[in-house]
């Protein structure tokens, strides 16, 4: 299937691109995501009117992704698990927990721009995680998991 990407999909391409897809790609996630749109004669022409519109607020969400990444660079956050004498934890530290960590301290940050190449936290220490609020914009942040104290 032909869609116009409506903002930019990472690996896919920019803003405006007449790309094909996977049907399945389109219509469970692309498309219901406001992220594209099927390329129809009408669709084409409707979008190059809008465009103006489109790449504005395209770069809002981009000025607004690099100012949540200036205010997350260099940040510790601390989070408190149950762990044994080992210092292996009994469960794991997901990007949820980092999220909602985040949050707390007042950044916005969905679980799903914390990247967590190496899978969940299972140790206490300092770990590097990387956060991405938008596709042009990464910031790293350490997590200091600490063993639960009852």
């Amino acid at each position: 299937m032909q869609v116009i990407l409506l903002e930019k999909v990472g690996k896919l391409g920019n803003l405006g691109d007449v790309v094909k897809v996977k049907d399945g790609f389109a219509r469970n996630y692309l498309i219901p995501q406001k992220m594209a749109r099927r390329a129809t004669e009408a669709a084409i022409k409707e979008f190059e009117q809008r465009r103006v519109d489109l790449e504005k607020a395209a770069a809002a969400k981009l000025s607004a992704a690099q100012e949540l990444g200036a205010q997350l660079a260099g940040k510790t956050v601390r989070i408190a698990q149950k762990a044994g004498v080992d210092g292996r934890l009994f469960g794991s530290v997901t990007n949820l927990d980092i999220a909602a960590a985040l949050s707390q301290m007042g950044l916005a940050v969905h679980k799903s721009q914390v990247r967590m190449p190496s899978g969940p936290l299972k140790a206490v220490g300092e770990h590097p995680v990387v956060v991405a609020p938008h596709g042009d914009v990464v910031a790293e942040i350490t997590v200091h998991v600490v063993a639960q104290v009852d």
